[in-house]
């Protein structure tokens, strides 16, 4: 079986590449002159920080040629724990996090949401629960739950759940790679599984996959928030010209790493699931 995740510079990646594409919209900003670090977090992605890292590297410079930076640093991370070390010691201005991410850390970080991306390949925006045998939710309750989205438990409860379960409802399986939880329901190895969009996908490609179904469907949720760290400068400028970043000579920077389309956005604009993680 050959499996149709997607390759390495978009996969591993995934949005990373935002430090740089950004830059290929012409701005005026103060940041011009300045040392800019970026942070992508994506957390539960396909692929690693170091095959992420160099394709980060080429086009942050490339970002720092086009917008006058001093210099430019783009940072890809996978784990969250890695992700607060790193902005305690860098003290970035800018990131891209996975939406669990900016939740869990909104509060410690100080961060603002300046921009949202569209992306049909990130994941994490709609999730699932799959079955060989259950017919429904109940069915999976007091079962073996399959998932490698466990880490966070108050996103699974508060936010992803959206009130029709909770975790404790399962005895958990904890994975850590995206297909395994797939993997585990099919050889009997548990009663369910929860996964996202992207497993979700890739169900047709894994042998045995055709015979799980879905028994509960959550809500479709945002997509990787683009923030500012507390350090971060002229964000007015940056937001403004998120809406532009994939026209022009953008375009097939976006269309590289998967990115359909970037917006600017605000606190307000993720208040109810703010308030639902707390």
């Amino acid at each position: 079986m050959r499996s149709r995740w997607i390759p390495a510079l978009a996969s591993a990646l995934g949005l990373g590449a935002f430090a740089a594409v950004s830059a290929l919209t012409p701005m005026t900003s103060a940041l011009a002159g300045d040392s800019v670090t970026m942070l992508v977090l994506r957390e539960h992605g396909v692929g690693s920080a170091a095959q992420a890292q160099p394709y980060v590297d080429k086009l942050v410079a490339a970002a720092a040629k086009v917008n006058g930076w001093s210099s430019a640093k783009g940072v890809y991370q996978t784990d969250r724990s890695t992700a607060k070390s790193f902005i305690a010691s860098d003290h970035p201005q800018y990131g891209i996090l996975s939406l669990g991410a900016y939740l869990g850390l909104h509060d410690s970080e100080s961060l603002e949401a300046v921009g949202q991306v569209s992306s049909s390949r990130v994941g994490g925006q709609q999730y699932y629960i799959v079955s060989k045998s259950a017919k429904d939710l109940d069915g999976c309750k007091g079962g073996t739950l399959a998932t490698n989205h466990s880490d966070d438990t108050k996103f699974v409860d508060k936010v992803v759940s959206g009130g029709a379960f909770s975790l404790s409802s399962f005895t958990v399986q904890a994975k850590s790679r995206p297909l395994q939880p797939i993997k585990a329901v099919i050889n009997d190895e548990a009663k369910c599984a929860l996964i996202d969009d992207a497993q979700y996908a890739e169900l047709s490609s894994v042998d045995g996959g055709s015979s799980l179904s879905a028994v509960w469907t959550g809500s479709k949720l945002p997509a990787m928030v683009v923030v500012a760290f507390p350090s971060a400068s002229d964000k007015s400028s940056f937001k403004t010209n998120l809406s532009s970043v994939c026209s022009g000579e953008g375009k097939s920077a976006c269309d590289e790493v998967g990115i359909s389309s970037l917006k600017s956005a605000s606190e307000s604009d993720y208040s109810s699931l703010l308030s639902a993680y707390r």
